[in-house]
């Protein structure tokens, strides 16, 4: 296995004849909406597969982001006979169903990447990478993903999240409550922190926002043009999941300059230093105690966020992330 962190802070001089100035026709799929978009900010033309009943992972250019004009829906029962330079998979049904039903041979031998959003479910640390094979190039979107998952003989790169903020707001503080961003929490269960959820909000105010939030009593889904404003309106970010990868509407509230209260497991651990740029825990009474500290003293709140702003633009801005999957596709494509 050859594993390769692409660092957070490090940018890299384009070399003559690299990707940088030949723009790529990259095949993927509409996974989680967020991070394709960002994904799309890098230089190249992007084909989402998309087939009629716009069934799961076969939705193409939809939803309510502002996809660019690099952005392309490419219908499934066309995609064998469309010329593509790389083909990026990032779930496991597409890599073991439609890798087979849709491309062609030649269109299977393309320079190919998996981006491995989750760390791994079955077992933490035994489980095999069913892409890890030595033609494919594994990207894990956190350092925690590639040191818990087996990844075999892939050559692995590890690349930090980026995000541009699709609606500038700073952070207000003004409703005495946390905030909770998480879609299907009610079916997703100990994993996503559906207990800790329904323990803390019986003795803290948190307003759940998300897909179906409402089956909890809360506000549902909030478009991804209104969501940072309406973070940031909330007293602080409270994060419940116990086992994930690094969420996105966490490193959103971040730039917002909102302070979050996470669980001390996972990636979030090398992100938040407690007590300054938020507060982690893994004992829940010491984060509910830190919340209702943050609900009393809003001054403490807003400086704790904006140590937060100031480390999630350092870390996770999206010039660093474009760099970085520059220089990853140079090297896929040779």
């Amino acid at each position: 296995m050859s594993t390769q962190h692409v660092h957070p802070m490090l940018h890299h001089a384009a070399a003559p004849g690299t990707t940088r100035h030949r723009r790529l026709r990259i095949l993927t799929w509409h996974v989680h909406g967020n991070y394709l978009y960002y994904l799309t900010q890098v230089a190249h033309d992007f084909f989402l597969a998309v087939d009629a009943a716009g069934s799961m992972h076969h939705t193409g250019c939809s939803g309510t982001l502002p996809w660019g004009a690099n952005v392309h829906d490419a219908p499934i029962d066309r995609i064998r006979d469309m010329g593509f330079d790389v083909v990026i998979h990032q779930s496991r049904d597409t890599w073991e169903q439609d890798r087979h039903r849709w491309l062609s041979p030649a269109q299977r031998a393309l320079p190919t990447l998996y981006i491995e959003h989750d760390p791994p479910q079955q077992h933490p640390t035994d489980s095999r990478h069913w892409a890890a094979d030595r033609s494919v190039t594994l990207v894990h979107v956190t350092p925690y993903n590639a040191l818990m998952w087996d990844n075999g003989d892939a050559r692995v790169r590890v690349i930090d999240h980026g995000v541009a903020p699709l609606a500038q707001a700073r952070y207000a503080g003004e409703l005495a409550r946390g905030i909770v961003v998480v879609n299907n929490l009610h079916s997703r269960g100990r994993r996503l922190g559906l207990d800790l959820f329904e323990q803390v909000s019986k003795v803290v105010p948190l307003e759940l926002a998300g897909m179906n939030a409402k089956q909890l009593g809360g506000i549902g889904e909030v478009g991804h043009l209104e969501l940072p404003a309406f973070m940031a309106r909330h007293r602080f970010f409270f994060h419940p999941i116990r086992y994930t990868s690094l969420g996105l509407a966490l490193i959103e509230a971040m730039m917002c300059g909102i302070p979050v209260v996470g669980l001390a497991t996972t990636e979030l651990v090398t992100v938040i230093r407690d007590g300054i740029d938020g507060l982690i825990d893994t004992r829940v009474e010491v984060l509910v105690d830190g919340m209702q500290r943050l609900l009393k003293d809003r001054a403490l709140a807003a400086e704790m966020g904006e140590a937060g702003r100031r480390r999630a633009i350092e870390r996770f801005g999206i010039d660093r992330f474009v760099d970085d999957w520059l220089r990853v596709l140079s090297e896929a494509v040779g």
